[in-house]
């Protein structure tokens, strides 16, 4: 079959109408069937991902050679042995700034020990070296990548500098609070060069951050202690079986607690929130006309994956259960009902974002095209740079000018219903998966 190259400008605005990421932007207008050839970089393969976390595990155990007999590693294959999804709504009100809203979507996602229990879910060996030196820090990083031992680390991307995202000092006057969520999610660094240390985060160029502006950024939240995870041995054979019904398992467990803000009952909890004039967490009180474009805004990038934080990821668990259909014997139909229930609420999630920050408002249209046009700059690497600052430059004065004044007003009553629907759906989704276990 013959694919076509698609402009930049082309996959942007697509990215930034769909929601998708920058690698499914590119294939569809290409109308690759398969995914391209990884470029490679110092012996480590960029094949770019979704989600940052488990994207990176899964590329780090492919460059190490895990695989399966029953099924191929993939990055939805990790996410659901993992434990798959996760629910949550939460606010920071920090004095002086915009409430700083954050939705988590993946299981334990207020934790940051993910991918060391996947691991050892699968059998993999592996070392997580602390140190309270940064400059310790620094020099273990080029010892092993002068090895050619790739390591997981945990910049803070508010300082790693690629993402573009404001200082800290500049958050109040330019409107824009930065979700300490997305502060901590890992990267690969796998080579040194002259210009300093090459890093995969879903890139699919090469990516490259300056050796001592790597290090502040590592050193940047004290209690992580400067923490850089060594994979030391993968199993010959990775037992998949078993580790995909431990993380059904898991998934069950977190997403049917009761608790309202990092279980299911935390979509229910904030469809009322969004509406309710009472309360003082509720959106008209908490809100009313000032700084909502930010909200609005933080609600469309954490639901869609064409931003930092890869999306809501229902439709990758959803892949995740058709892909361990095979390994679950009897329970195959079960993951087929459940992984259908994930797909419908993957596209009730795209309409709670499309009522956030609808298309059609052309001041909302141009965000979400320079949220993209970010997103696309990381995934080019070192070349686009300039084009990626710039963007983000305008944006952060975009969010500040709409934030004082509203380009249109929300339909806060349309969101509340559709969030309630995500809840609906995604519980119903839940007693699928209770069935893939019987």
């Amino acid at each position: 079959m013959t694919t076509r190259k698609p402009s930049e400008a082309r996959i942007r605005t697509r990215m930034a109408r769909t929601g998708e990421s920058y690698p499914t932007a590119r294939a569809e207008l290409s109308g690759a069937r398969t995914a391209p050839r990884p470029v490679t970089d110092a012996g480590w393969a960029l094949r770019g991902g979704l989600h940052a976390e488990t994207s990176n595990v899964t590329n780090m155990l492919t460059h190490l050679g895990a695989g399966s007999s029953d099924a191929e590693l993939t990055e939805a294959m990790l996410l659901g042995v993992g434990g798959g999804l996760g629910a949550g709504y939460m606010l920071w009100e920090i004095k002086g700034q915009t409430p700083n809203l954050f939705l988590g979507f993946r299981y334990r996602w207020t934790f940051h020990d993910w991918a060391e229990r996947t691991m050892d879910r699968l059998g993999v060996g592996y070392q997580v070296k602390t140190t309270g030196s940064s400059k310790s820090a620094s020099t273990a990083l080029h010892e092993q990548l002068a090895d050619g031992t790739p390591v997981m680390i945990a910049p803070d991307r508010q300082l790693v500098g690629y993402w573009h995202l404001p200082p800290e000092p500049a958050l109040a006057g330019r409107g824009r609070p930065v979700f300490s969520g997305a502060r901590r999610s890992p990267v690969v660094a796998y080579a040194v060069t002259d210009d300093g240390i090459r890093v995969d985060d879903r890139n699919l160029a090469p990516l490259t951050v300056d050796a001592d502006t790597l290090a502040d950024a590592r050193a940047r939240v004290s209690s992580t202690k400067n923490r850089m995870i060594v994979v030391d041995s993968v199993p010959e054979t990775l037992p998949l079986a078993d580790a995909v019904r431990a993380g059904i398992a898991d998934c069950v467990a977190h997403l049917d607690a009761k608790a309202a803000t990092v279980a299911l009952p935390a979509w229910s909890k904030w469809s009322r929130l969004v509406t309710d004039p009472r309360n003082a967490k509720g959106w008209p009180k908490l809100y009313g006309k000032a700084g909502m474009v930010t909200t609005l805004l933080s609600v469309w990038e954490h639901v869609e994956p064409a931003g930092l934080t890869g999306g809501n990821l229902r439709g990758l668990y959803a892949d995740f259960l058709d892909e361990a259909a095979p390994l679950l014997g009897d329970s195959a139909d079960a993951a087929a009902d459940a992984a259908r229930l994930f797909r419908d609420s993957a596209r009730l999630w795209h309409d709670v974002a499309e009522t956030a920050l609808p298309w059609d408002v052309p001041e909302y249209a141009r965000l979400r095209e320079l949220v993209a046009t970010i997103s696309a700059g990381v995934a080019a690497g070192d070349s686009a740079v300039a084009e990626r600052a710039e963007a983000a430059d305008t944006l952060w004065d975009l969010i500040g000018e709409y934030d004082r004044k509203l380009p249109a007003e929300p339909d806060l009553a349309r969101l509340s219903e559709q969030i309630q629907a995500v809840y609906d759906t995604e519980r119903e989704a839940v007693g699928a998966l209770r069935h893939v276990l019987r």
